[in-house]
C-alpha cells in the first residue's frame, strides 16, 4: 500500500508546479486526496521594532483564500495578516511590545465554516461519522452561518495583565482593534496566539485564527541549537471538508460533530462529541512534505486542533518506527531540564500532544540521507471516548520528511543539560490549594456536557446526609475523608478564586468521567506550572443522577501513575484522564487582573467548561469584605 501511495504521489508531484494542479490532475486516486504532494509552507516571521514601545505593531484579521491541498479548490478562511497560520512573532526576553489586533474582515463576509451535528449511527458496523467528509444530507446550522467576524486574540502562555490577555467577552468587530501589551519577561519559550471569543472560539479557530510566538533569551542562545532554515514551526490542526452534490470535496471547511446521546435520561439534553476531523494539516496544508538536509533540525510543534489528541510516531519507508533520532528539549513553558529521547518503545510508544500543548523537538537526520520518513498519528480511543469505537483516525498520515542525498556539515552536539535555571517546585513551598472537579457529561443539572466544579471544604459536615447535589466526599491517600461543597459550576457563577500576586498555589483536578472516559486538557492562564503527581481514584461513588457522592471517591494505591519524563518541565496545559487526580503547582506573578482557566477542548470551553479567577496585590486582599474575593481554601503539604 505504501508503494502504491508513493507511486501516485510521485506521478502527481511531477505534474504540479508549486500548489497549482495541472488541468486534469485533480482526479482523486480512489476518490481520496493523495498525501505528500504539496511542500510544507513556513509562516512569515514578524519581529516587532523595539525602538519605541509606544509604537504599535498592527496585525490585521483578514479573509484569505488558502489552497489546503493541490487537488482541492481554494478554501475561504480568516487569517492573521491574511495568512493561515498567522506570522511567527519573534521577540527577545524583556522586549516589551504592543500589538493592535485589528479586525479587517468586512461586515458582509461569509462565515468560513459550515457547522452540522450528525447522529452517531451503529459504531459496530459503521465508521464514526466524524471521520467522513461531507454533511450526509444534514442542513447547515443557520445560526453559525450568520455569525459576524467577532474575535479576540489570546496570547496563550503569556504573562501579561488581565486587560491584555484577550478576555473572551472583549471581542471586537469590523474596524475595531484590540490593543494588547506584552512584557515578554519570560525564559525562552514558544507561546501561540489564537481566537478566544466567548461561545464561538471553536469556529473562529477552525476558520484559521491561530499562529505561534517565540521568545528568545541568552540561555537558549548559549546552546547553539539549530536555527535559521533548520528551525521550523509545525502548527498541527485537524480539519474536515464539505462535499458537493456529487460527493466530491469542495474545499469548504466543515465543523461536523457527532451526537452520541440525542436526549440524555438525566439531563434531557443531547450529548455530543467535540470536533475531530479526518484531515491533518501542518502549517495550513493537508499532509505536506518537507525537504530537509541530512543534519540536525529543530521543530517547534503546536497542536492547534479543537480537540484531537495526537499520538505521533516517526516511521520509515517500511512503516517501522525510527528510533534514536528524536529528542524533546522543551514543553509549554520553555526548555526542559534535560533532553528526553523519544524512541517509540514500550516506555514511550508515542509522542502524545494534546490541544494547545507545545513541544520543542530536535531531529537528527544525519544518518538518514536519501530516506523518506513520515510523521503519523497512531490514534487512540475516540476522544472523549465512546464504547465500541476503537479510534477515530481515518487517515494516519501527518507529514513526510524527504532527507537530502548528502550529509551536510553539522557540528551541533546534543547538550546533556538544557536549562540550568530550572528549579523544581515541591510541597515544602508555602502554597494555597484549590480542588476542581471535572464532571461526567450527564450529571444532574448540567447542560449535556462536562462541567468544572469549584469546591470548598466543609470543615464540619455535621448532620449532612448523602448523597446530596453538589456535595462530594473524597478519601485521600492518608485514609481520611474530606467533604467538599460545590461553589461554582458555570462561567457566570460568582467569582470563586482570588489569588495574591506572587503566591504559589497547588491546583488539583479530579476527573470523575470514566463511563464513558473523558480526558480533559486543562489550561490555566498567566502562570507556568509543574506537575507534582497523578493519583488514581475509584470514582464509582459519584452518582450522576443526584450530582453528588453516595460513597467517598477513594484513592487507589494499587494503580501507580508515574509522570512521563517530558511532563517534568514548565507547563500550562495538562492532560487529566478520567479516574485521575492531577496535582500541579505554579506561581501567580508578574501581572494583575481577571483571567480564565478552562478545558482546551474548544467545544467544551465554549459550552461552559471555563471559569474566571482574579490576581491582585496581597496588600489589597486584606481589605476584602466578602464581595466574592475569597482567599485560599486551605493549605496542603
Amino acid at each position: 500500500m505504501t508503494d502504491i501511495i508513493d507511486h501516485i504521489a510521485d506521478r502527481i508531484t511531477d505534474r504540479l508546479l508549486g500548489d497549482e494542479p495541472e488541468p486534469g490532475a485533480a482526479a482523486l486516486a480512489d476518490g481520496e486526496l493523495v498525501p505528500f504532494v504539496a511542500p510544507l509552507t513556513v509562516p512569515p516571521v514578524l519581529r516587532p521594532d523595539s525602538a519605541d514601545v509606544r509604537e504599535e505593531t498592527e496585525i490585521a484579521l483578514r479573509p484569505a483564500w488558502v489552497r489546503l491541498h493541490p487537488q482541492l479548490p481554494p478554501t475561504l478562511m480568516w487569517g492573521y495578516d491574511g495568512s493561515v497560520p498567522g506570522p511567527t512573532i519573534e521577540v527577545r526576553r524583556g522586549q516589551r511590545i504592543r500589538i493592535a489586533w485589528t479586525n479587517r474582515v468586512p461586515k458582509d463576509s461569509a462565515f468560513p465554516v459550515t457547522a452540522v451535528e450528525v447522529p452517531r449511527g451503529d459504531p459496530r458496523k459503521d465508521p464514526s461519522p466524524g471521520t467522513l467528509p461531507g454533511r450526509a444530507g444534514v442542513e447547515p446550522n443557520k445560526d453559525v452561518a450568520a455569525l459576524p467576524a467577532w474575535a479576540v486574540t489570546h496570547l496563550h502562555g503569556a504573562q501579561t495583565g488581565g486587560g491584555n490577555d484577550g478576555w473572551a467577552d472583549n471581542a471586537v468587530g469590523y474596524g475595531d482593534a484590540q490593543l494588547s501589551e506584552y512584557p515578554n519577561d519570560h525564559q525562552a519559550v514558544q507561546w501561540w496566539y489564537h481566537d478566544h471569543a466567548m461561545n464561538i472560539t471553536r469556529w473562529n479557530v477552525q476558520a484559521g485564527l491561530y499562529g505561534t510566538y517565540l521568545v528568545r533569551d541568552d540561555e537558549e542562545d548559549a546552546l547553539q541549537l539549530p536555527c535559521g532554515d533548520r528551525e521550523i514551526p509545525l502548527l498541527l490542526a485537524d480539519r474536515n471538508l464539505d462535499t458537493d452534490a456529487d460527493g466530491r470535496l469542495n474545499g469548504r471547511l466543515l465543523h461536523k460533530t457527532v451526537i452520541v446521546d440525542p436526549k440524555n435520561a438525566e439531563t434531557g439534553k443531547p450529548v455530543s462529541l467535540p470536533f475531530t476531523g479526518p484531515y491533518s494539516t501542518v502549517n495550513g496544508r493537508i499532509w505536506p512534505y518537507a525537504d530537509v538536509d541530512a543534519a540536525w533540525y529543530r521543530f517547534r510543534l503546536v497542536n492547534a486542533s479543537n480537540a484531537r489528541v495526537y499520538d505521533l510516531v516517526l516511521i520509515d519507508e517500511d512503516g517501522n518506527p525510527v528510533t534514536g533520532v528524536l529528542h524533546q528539549i522543551g514543553s509549554d513553558g520553555g526548555l526542559l531540564p534535560r533532553p528526553v529521547p523519544v524512541d517509540f518503545d514500550a516506555a514511550l510508544p508515542t509522542l502524545t500532544v494534546a490541544p494547545a500543548e507545545r513541544m520543542d523537538l530536535l531531529v537528527d537526520f544525519r544518518e538518514l540521507a536519501g530516506r523518506r520518513l513520515r510523521l503519523v498519528n497512531k490514534g487512540r480511543a475516540q476522544a472523549p471516548g465512546v464504547p465500541d469505537v476503537p479510534n477515530d483516525v481515518r487517515y494516519p498520515q501527518v507529514m513526510e520528511f524527504r532527507v537530502g542525498e548528502c550529509a551536510e556539515p553539522d557540528t551541533f552536539e546534543l547538550p546533556e543539560v538544557l536549562s540550568g535555571s530550572f528549579r523544581p517546585l515541591s510541597h515544602d513551598i508555602e502554597h494555597g490549594h484549590r480542588l476542581i472537579v471535572l464532571t461526567p457529561p450527564a450529571t444532574k443539572g448540567g447542560g449535556g456536557h462536562p462541567e468544572i466544579w469549584e469546591m470548598t471544604e466543609i470543615a464540619e459536615p455535621g448532620d449532612l446526609r448523602f448523597p446530596a447535589e453538589g456535595i462530594i466526599q473524597v478519601r485521600g491517600a492518608d485514609g481520611k475523608v474530606k467533604t467538599y461543597r460545590r461553589t461554582a459550576r458555570t462561567f457566570n457563577d460568582g467569582l470563586g478564586f482570588t489569588i495574591a500576586e506572587g503566591s504559589h498555589e497547588q491546583w488539583s483536578f479530579l476527573n470523575l468521567a470514566v463511563n464513558p472516559p473523558v480526558t480533559h486538557p486543562m489550561h490555566i492562564h498567566l502562570a507556568d506550572f509543574q506537575l507534582l503527581g497523578r493519583d488514581a481514584y475509584d470514582v464509582s461513588g459519584f452518582d450522576v443522577t443526584v450530582g453528588g457522592t453516595r460513597t467517598p471517591i477513594t484513592f487507589d494505591p494499587d494503580r501507580q501513575i508515574p509522570l512521563a519524563p517530558n511532563e517534568r518541565g514548565w507547563k500550562d496545559v495538562f492532560l487529566v484522564p478520567g479516574g485521575q487526580q492531577l496535582r500541579v503547582m505554579g506561581k501567580f506573578d508578574g501581572a494583575y487582573g481577571r483571567f480564565m482557566y478552562h478545558c482546551h477542548l474548544l467545544e467544551h470551553e465554549d459550552m461552559g467548561m471555563m471559569r474566571p479567577f482574579v490576581v491582585m496585590p496581597k496588600e489589597a486582599l486584606k481589605f476584602d469584605h466578602g464581595a466574592g474575593h475569597g482567599g485560599h481554601d486551605g493549605h496542603s503539604g
